[in-house]
């Protein structure tokens, strides 16, 4: 799984450098995809099926994107954009693509679906994650008063 997590870590950090994100913002960007990614396997291995993973992962990353956020004083974007490659679904889309070629329709329609409701359980693990108050993620620093 340590192998899994840096190699997420590599991958979120390439998309990373594609999406332009700030040098100094490439760790904490890198680091949500990665754990976005050890929270999709964890929720798999523990019986959750792939749309269910994606969107309790997505949730997770959403919410780490906003931590980042409010503590890095960053666009949630710069993580959460990054971060969800790892979890986009992109072989089911290509599969799905090459099923409808090859005239497959049987294999063209169970891929189509399982890709489709990763697509939405993604959308609503934003969703979810963007429900939670801002002041949650806020972080008030004391100022000192001058006597």
């Amino acid at each position: 799984m340590i192998l899994q997590f840096l190699l997420a870590m590599t991958a979120t950090a390439s998309f990373a450098v594609l999406f332009g994100v700030p040098k100094d913002q490439f760790f904490f960007s890198s680091l949500t995809g990665a754990l976005g990614w050890i929270g999709y396997l964890l929720f798999c291995e523990y019986g959750a099926g792939t749309a269910m993973a994606s969107l309790m992962a997505t949730f997770l990353l959403t919410v780490l994107s906003r931590f980042f956020a409010a503590f890095r004083k960053n666009p949630v974007t710069l993580y959460l954009l990054t971060g969800i490659f790892t979890l986009v679904p992109g072989a089911g889309i290509y599969y799905t693509s090459y099923y409808f070629i090859m005239n497959d329709m049987g294999r063209f329609t169970a891929k189509g679906i399982e890709t489709f409701q990763i697509a939405g359980a993604i959308s609503i693990g934003i969703i979810f994650g963007f429900s939670i108050p801002q002041k949650l993620f806020q972080f008030r620093r004391r100022v000192k008063a001058s006597s």
